[in-house]
């Protein structure tokens, strides 16, 4: 769920449900012609329906960071942080088009970067996510 689809009334009573933050980073250069930011903000947006449809009433999605500079990683770590501070139990950083790991981002539950995930002949991106958010909740 969005975080700007909840009302003071509906977080009150299901905010204790909602113990997954998703942070979106799109990794923008400033460099890209309008065309190129459309298109890889739909392909940040179609990643992120694999994660939101599927898990919704657990997952709250928070506005995306949209630009890459110096010091980044360490913004992305710092929201983390800060968002688990405010009560969320788990920080899940989401990228299309960034190659990041849970060893730049230590301060993240879970990392999902479409570069690093790899996908078997047969095998479904779905399933995958959705495996990897799971054995995240279990651990």
């Amino acid at each position: 769920m969005k975080f700007s689809d909840f009302d003071p009334e509906v977080w009150k009573e299901n905010g204790r449900f909602y113990d997954t933050c998703l942070i979106p980073f799109t990794g923008l250069q400033g460099t890209e012609s309008p065309v190129e930011t459309a298109a890889a903000l739909e392909r940040l947006r179609d990643f992120m329906d694999i994660v939101e449809i599927p898990f919704r009433g657990r997952i709250v999605t928070y506005p995306a960071l949209q630009y890459m500079g110096a010091g980044y990683k360490g913004l992305i770590n710092e929201l983390c942080h800060k968002v688990k501070s405010s009560g969320f139990q788990y920080a899940v950083v989401l990228t299309v088009d960034v190659n990041l790991s849970g060893h730049e981002i230590i301060e993240s539950d879970l990392v999902l970067a479409l570069p690093n995930i790899e996908v078997p002949q047969g095998g479904r991106l779905n399933s995958i996510v959705g495996d990897r958010i799971q054995e995240m909740w279990q651990e």
